[in-house]
């Protein structure tokens, strides 16, 4: 199999020469297409900020990451919008659900802002909702969803696209995944 990520030699520092904190030291690792990866360790450990660096949320201080064969760490302006909208799916530890948006539409915006036609977006929406078995929530508002619905829809929205990787940052806290290869 080829590899789908490779973090090379990263490093993220915060602050600046008087009040500098390392958060990742020189951290490298594969992961093969089709492979579930979980990194764990303890709160402060870097963990999110890995996950933000590989997302392109934060960037690298120094090291590559290059994900399907492109160096994500050189993307600027447009180009990082496009990687993160066309190739990345992303749950966020708290969801981050639009209150004043229903699952449906959540999950939809995506799409939406992919400018896919609204009947592809229908007949997606409701083939990820029934998968994920939300069927029945699609139409409420996320106050009132339980957190395992929310990261369901969180988790929906993540994947609708069908991106090439799929990051999750504490997913295991309402929503259950397969985990069959640990970094520490």
């Amino acid at each position: 199999m080829s590899n789908i990520l490779e973090v090379k030699n990263i490093e993220k520092y915060y602050g600046n020469k008087t009040n500098l904190t390392k958060a990742i030291d020189n951290i490298s690792f594969n992961v093969e297409k089709g492979e579930f990866v979980g990194i764990m360790g303890a709160s402060g450990s870097g963990k999110t900020t890995l996950l933000n660096c590989i997302s392109t949320i934060d960037k690298v201080t120094a090291g590559k990451i290059i994900i399907d064969g492109k160096d994500i760490t050189k993307l600027k302006g447009n180009n990082i919008n496009k990687f993160r909208r066309e190739e990345l799916g992303f749950i966020f530890q708290d969801f981050n659900l639009l209150d004043t948006l229903t699952a449906y539409e959540n999950i939809a915006l995506a799409l939406t802002i992919q400018k896919v036609k609204p009947h592809e977006i229908d007949k997606r929406v409701k083939e990820v909702a029934q998968k994920l078995e939300i069927t029945d929530t699609l139409n409420k508002y996320p106050y009132q969803l339980s957190g395992g619905q929310k990261q369901r829809v969180a988790s929906s929205r993540a994947i609708i696209t069908n991106p090439k990787m799929v990051l999750a940052d504490e997913p295991t806290r309402s929503f259950r995944l397969k985990i069959s290869k640990t970094i520490t």
